[in-house]
C-alpha cells in the first residue's frame, strides 16, 4: 500500500467528461456560449433559484456577489476566522473591512454568539462559510442578518447539493457561491457559480463578471439573427461601470455539465467513505472528529480529525504513504490580515489540532481501511510521539 501513495483529494473524471469536451471542440466554440447557459439552467432547476451565473472561480463569485451591492468604502463585513483566504480577500477587494468572527468549539463554522458580539452599525454583510461541507446555523444567521439589514453571502466552496433543514445550502442567503476548483465536490478544472433570487441584482452579476458590458454578448448575437424587422447590431454595447473578466467559458461548462449529472453519486460516495472512517476511528482515545458529521442528505468535502500531536501524526502518515494536510490557518495569523485584530480564542486553539485525511469519490474502501489502521496505530502508541 505504501508504494502507491494515497492522495488527499482527487477529481472523479471519466470518459463522460471527454465526450462533452469533444462536443465543444466539434463546434469550434470554446468561449462564453450556449454550454454556459445550459449549465446555468441546470443549476437553476436543481437549486430552484431564479438566476445562476457561471464564473471562473468561487473567488470571482464571492467578489461579484459582494461588489454589486456597491457598499460605501470602509464598511465592515463579518467573516469566519478560519476559512480559505478568498472569503476575506473579496472584502478587501471591495474597499471594505473584514471583521473576523470566532468559530464554534465543535466545528469550524462561525460562532453565532460571537457573530452578534462583533456586529456594529458599520457592518453591511456577513459571509457564512459551510466549512468542509458542514452547514452553518443558517436558521439563526439569516433572520438575525435581515433584522440588522445585512446581506448574506453563503460561501459554499466546500459543499454542493447538501440539504440543511429541508433547504439547499446556497439558497438560504441573498447569494450562494460555489467552487469547481480541481479538488472540490465537483470540478470544471477551475470555476464557480453564483445563485440568487435577487431580481434587482441578477443583471448586475452578469455585467460585473463580463467587463461591465450592459448587454449579454450571447443574447445580442441571438437577437441579431432573429426574424424581427427591427435591425439589431450584434456588436453594439456600452460599459457604464467597470467590471472584471470573470465569466465561465463553454469548455469549462462542458466538464461541469457532465460532473453535475453525477452530483448525487459524488456526494453519496464521499458519505459512504465517511461512514467507514467514523466506524473505524470511533474508539480512538487521543483523536476526535472535527465535525459532528450529519450525513443525511449531506455534501461533505473533507474528512477532518483533531489531534493534539498534529505535526507528529502528519509526519507518521507521510512515512506510511498517506497524504494529509491542515485546513486551515486562522486568517488573522496571515500577514496581510494581521492589522484586522480580533479576539478568536477557539480558532487559535483548534487550528493547531487539525488534520485532513484522504477523501474523494474514487477512494477505495481498502485504502480507507489502511488509512484508519495507520491512524489507530498512532493512537495506540500516542505516548511515544
Amino acid at each position: 500500500m505504501k508504494k502507491n501513495r494515497i492522495r488527499l483529494f482527487k477529481p472523479a473524471l471519466s470518459n463522460e467528461e471527454i465526450l462533452e469536451i469533444k462536443k465543444v471542440f466539434s463546434r469550434s466554440w470554446v468561449g462564453f456560449g450556449p454550454k454556459v447557459k445550459y449549465f446555468e439552467s441546470m443549476w437553476q432547476n436543481y437549486f430552484k433559484v431564479k438566476y445562476a451565473v457561471g464564473v471562473n472561480s468561487c473567488t470571482a463569485a464571492l467578489h461579484t456577489a459582494l461588489a454589486v451591492n456597491k457598499f460605501k468604502k470602509g464598511k465592515k463585513v463579518l467573516v469566519p476566522a478560519i476559512s480559505f483566504s478568498a472569503s476575506a480577500a473579496v472584502v478587501v477587494y471591495c474597499g471594505l473591512t473584514p471583521v473576523f468572527v470566532d468559530i464554534n468549539k465543535d466545528d469550524l463554522n462561525m460562532n453565532f454568539e460571537d457573530l452578534k458580539n462583533k456586529f456594529s452599525k458599520d457592518c453591511v454583510a456577513v459571509i457564512p462559510v459551510h466549512f468542509g461541507g458542514h452547514p452553518c446555523k443558517m436558521e439563526k444567521i439569516v433572520p438575525w442578518a435581515k433584522k440588522n439589514k445585512l446581506i448574506v453571502i453563503e460561501d459554499c466552496a466546500e459543499t454542493c447539493g447538501g440539504d440543511y433543514k429541508g433547504k439547499k445550502l446556497g439558497t438560504w442567503g441573498d447569494y450562494g457561491c460555489f467552487s469547481f476548483e480541481e479538488k472540490k465536490i465537483m470540478t470544471t478544472g477551475d470555476g464557480g457559480m453564483i445563485v440568487t433570487n435577487n431580481v434587482k441584482r441578477a443583471k448586475n452579476l452578469r455585467s460585473f463578471s463580463f467587463h461591465g458590458w450592459d448587454k449579454d454578448p450571447l443574447l445580442r448575437h441571438k437577437k441579431s439573427l432573429s426574424k424581427s424587422k427591427k435591425i439589431i447590431n450584434h456588436w453594439d454595447y456600452d460599459i457604464k461601470e467597470l467590471g472584471y473578466k470573470y465569466n465561465m467559458n463553454d469548455l469549462m461548462a462542458s466538464i461541469g455539465i457532465s460532473q453535475f449529472r453525477k452530483i448525487n453519486w459524488l456526494n453519496n460516495s464521499r458519505t459512504q467513505l465517511i461512514k467507514i472512517y467514523l466506524h473505524q476511528l470511533k474508539k480512538c482515545k487521543n483523536l476526535k472528529f472535527t465535525f459532528p458529521y450529519n450525513l443525511k442528505n449531506a455534501s461533505y468535502w473533507m474528512l477532518s480529525i483533531r489531534c493534539k500531536k498534529r505535526d507528529a501524526l502528519i509526519k507518521y502518515l507521510r512515512k506510511k504513504g498517506i497524504a494529509s494536510s491542515v485546513h486551515l490557518k486562522p486568517l488573522p495569523l496571515l500577514t496581510v490580515y494581521k492589522k484586522y485584530k480580533s479576539k478568536i480564542p477557539n480558532a487559535l486553539r483548534i487550528w493547531k489540532e487539525l488534520v485532513s485525511l484522504p477523501l474523494f469519490p474514487e477512494l477505495k474502501k481498502t485504502e480507507v481501511k489502511y488509512v484508519t489502521d495507520v491512524v489507530k496505530n498512532f493512537d495506540n502508541n500516542f505516548g511515544k510521539y
